[in-house]
């Protein structure tokens, strides 16, 4: 099997569609690695392929961006031209369409549109709860 060039397919991808930078389809590597590897090591037995549905990886690309990047992964996705989970399925359609990703016949774009509220994943659980309130300072 020939060994293609990431780096050569995310500029080919891009000359075709630049609604992404190229951060994105390598955030999106790693974290279809780290769910493949989770995966495996939560269900090793039944586990014989290494196919991850759309919810899949999605929930991998959650704890993988929060794991790495904390209260930045909102801002850092945006920067990418990502801003909702339809967006990563674009992405990975992208890579299926270059063949760099495979897929079965159930798979579609539409695995992605359902996912979860950008905002309220990666921003809201790092707002100070209750709306903390600074004092004024005194004036002596």
């Amino acid at each position: 099997m020939e060994r293609r060039d990431f780096n050569a397919i995310i500029k080919a991808i891009q000359e075709d569609d630049s609604r992404y930078s190229s951060g994105a389809y390598y955030f999106l590597r790693e974290a279809l690695d780290y769910t493949i590897k989770d995966s495996e090591d939560n269900d090793a037995s039944s586990r014989l392929s290494q196919h991850i549905t759309g919810q899949e990886l999605l929930e991998g690309i959650k704890h993988y961006a929060l794991d790495r990047y904390g209260p930045m992964a909102f801002e850092l996705f945006k920067t990418w031209g990502v801003i909702n989970c339809k967006d990563f399925g674009n992405i990975v359609f992208n890579l299926v369409d270059c063949q760099v990703l495979g897929k079965n016949e159930s798979d579609s774009p539409k695995d992605f549109e359902k996912g979860y509220n950008f905002k309220k994943t990666f921003q809201d659980p790092f707002l100070p709860e209750n709306g903390v309130r600074l004092k004024k300072p005194r004036l002596y």
